[in-house]
């Protein structure tokens, strides 16, 4: 039988990068960390697995429903994780001891819920 390896090859590379993404949840020591690697490693690990079932099927009908999918992942992930870090960092979520900047410390308004400005 013969196995187009392109498909297979985008498959197993976003799985691959998916599984890091685990590794990530695990590994990581902040909420924030934590989002960080789900976030990016997550988006192109599905990126790269929806990409190679676009090659694998070659349908007309199934690649704009894959397409759009793509979209609406790239689109949503993102906006998500920001609204999480928001709420996260606003409900004073705890930081990793190492964590040496923090660039909204005294910048942030809690009552107006607005950028001050730089101080």
């Amino acid at each position: 039988m013969n196995y187009p390896t392109l498909p297979i090859f985008l498959t197993l590379l976003g799985s691959f990068i998916t599984f890091i993404a685990a590794l990530g949840i695990v590994r990581m020591p902040d909420f924030f960390l934590r989002l960080q690697a789900i976030t990016k490693a997550t988006t192109l690990g599905i990126g790269l697995t929806l990409t190679g079932l676009i090659f694998h099927f070659n349908d007309l009908h199934i690649t704009p429903r894959i397409v759009l999918i793509l979209f609406l992942v790239f689109l949503t992930t993102p906006v998500s994780a920001h609204m999480l870090s928001r709420v996260a960092y606003l409900s004073s979520t705890p930081k990793w001891k190492g964590t040496v900047v923090d660039e909204l410390k005294n910048q942030y308004n809690m009552v107006t819920h607005k950028l001050d400005g730089k101080k």
